[in-house]
Formats: C-alpha cells, sequence, structure tokens
C-alpha cells in the first residue's frame, strides 16, 4: 500500500530530491509519530520504502511537490494517513526546507495485465557476497573483503541473481513462507549506474548502486506474489534509506482515500 503525499513550498528553496538522508530522517519522524517507531530499532529489514521528492528541481514559493511512502504492511500506511490527518495545518520541514499540507491519499497499486514494466525511481544496491564472487567470476580488480557493491564490471547475471534473492528473501521473512528463489525477471535492461553515499551512525560511506527497467510478456502466481511485495518493501537493500523504491509504468491505481 503506497501514500502519496503532495506537499507545498513555503518559501523558495533549493532541490532535494536527491537527499536520502534527511527524506530518511523526514519518513522516521512520521513513523514515530504514528506510534511506529519501533520499526527504526528493528534488526533486518524494515519493510518499507520511499520515493524521492518529485518533480525534481529547485522550488519557488506555492509550488507543489509529492512524495512517497510503500510498506506491504497496510496498518503502516493507515495509521501514518490518520496521524496526518490530525496534523495537516502543521508545517513540515525536510532538511533546510519548509512546506505545508496541500492533500495525502492512500493507494492501493495493482499489477496490470502482462505485459508489466517496472522502472525504479531510486538507485538500487545490491551486494555480491564473497562467497559467490566464483560463482558469478567477479573480476579480481572488483573483489573487496566480505562483499562488493554491484556495477557494470561484474556481470548482469549477478545483479539479477542477488535481486531475486533478497527479494525471496524478504517475502519468506514477512510472510513467514519457505518459497524457493526463483527466477523472477524475465527481461531487465540497465539504464545507468550511479555512485551514491550512505549515512550510517554519523559516518558516510560510498556506495555503487544502479538504474534499471524491468519488463514481463507473463507473470506466474509466484512472479506476481513477490514483486507486488517488491513494489511496496523496495528492490534490493537499504531501502528504508530511500534505495530501490520502484514504480509501475503506467499502473492501475485506485485511490483509497483523500484529505484535501
Amino acid at each position: 500500500m503506497r501514500l502519496l503525499l503532495k506537499l507545498r513550498a513555503e518559501a523558495d528553496q533549493k532541490d532535494i530530491s536527491l537527499d536520502y538522508n534527511k527524506l530518511q530522517g523526514f519518513v522516521y519522524r512520521l513513523l514515530q509519530e504514528s506510534d511506529y517507531a519501533s520499526i527504526h530499532d528493528k534488526d533486518g529489514y524494515k519493510y518499507f520504502s520511499f520515493s524521492n521528492i518529485f518533480p525534481f528541481g529547485d522550488m519557488e514559493a506555492g509550488d507543489i511537490r509529492n512524495f512517497i511512502l510503500a510498506s506491504p504492511n497496510r496498518n503502516v500506511i493507515e495509521k501514518v494517513a490518520g496521524h496526518l490527518a490530525t496534523c495537516k495545518d502543521s508545517p513540515i520541514h525536510i532538511g533546510d526546507c519548509s512546506f505545508s499540507f496541500y492533500r495525502f491519499d492512500s493507494l492501493d497499486h495493482a499489477l496490470p495485465a502482462a505485459p508489466v514494466r517496472i522502472a525504479s525511481a531510486t538507485p538500487i544496491i545490491i551486494r555480491i557476497p564473497e562467497y559467490n564472487y566464483d560463482l558469478y567470476n567477479v573480476p579480481a580488480a572488483e573483489r573487496r573483503s566480505r562483499y562488493v557493491y554491484w556495477r557494470p564490471a561484474i556481470s548482469f547475471d549477478a545483479f539479477v541473481k542477488q535481486l531475486a534473492e533478497n527479494l525471496v528473501k524478504k517475502y519468506n521473512e514477512y510472510y513467514g513462507t519457505e518459497i524457493a528463489t526463483a527466477n523472477l525477471f524475465e527481461q531487465f535492461f540497465f539504464r545507468k549506474p550511479v555512485h551514491t553515499r550512505l549515512i550510517v551512525e554519523g559516518k558516510s560511506y560510498g556506495v555503487a548502486a544502479s538504474m534499471w527497467e524491468f519488463s514481463w510478456s507473463y507473470m506466474s502466481p509466484v512472479q506476481k506474489q513477490v514483486i507486488r511485495f517488491g513494489l511496496d518493501a523496495g528492490f534490493g537493500e537499504r531501502n528504508s534509506f530511500g534505495f530501490g523504491f520502484v514504480n509501475v509504468v503506467n499502473p492501475q491505481k485506485t485511490a483509497r482515500s483523500a484529505t484535501p
């Protein structure tokens, strides 16, 4: 389930669409104020993802910007929506930027009938563990102790298989199932590499990430279940940091509720 926030810029201000750390802080405040602070302290996967601020670009006072929070846990989205309904007149601060709520909508996204296309809206991070270096013929120059972040010098097969393994692992942990790692992807299109940074406990780390598009002419029931889950939980790693947020291209959307 997804929550689309429309925010009105309260002043002329700089673009913050790529300031993942500031957006993460905003999301955690929303979760904390909605009595879901425990998500922040949970070990392992957090089971939510979020978009950039969009459209990109510097803002003038009165401009409308969008932001999406997604989670397979409907209760999380409904609780955040309920919290926003009680404080829609309160100012919103994201980093140095100031906004007011214009409106918000709770949305259910249904996977359309095949063909299906999904595109990454924020970079996808995938780690190749050291024990798989030989399996994927990772070049010696790219090998690091413990793991390496996928980059174009490593095979595309490594990216897709590790992405599928990550999605199935998250799905099984969330639902308590034992689905075997499947061939989730039919066609995949590498768009561009991205070098970004993670801020963990106040320290900044360089990370290799990438932008992709995926398409299916047919989806099995297992593919539909896991990919649908990934639309809300995120693709790849560090979803709670703002990475791996994906969208269906030309999705079918059903508005659940709206607040002006």
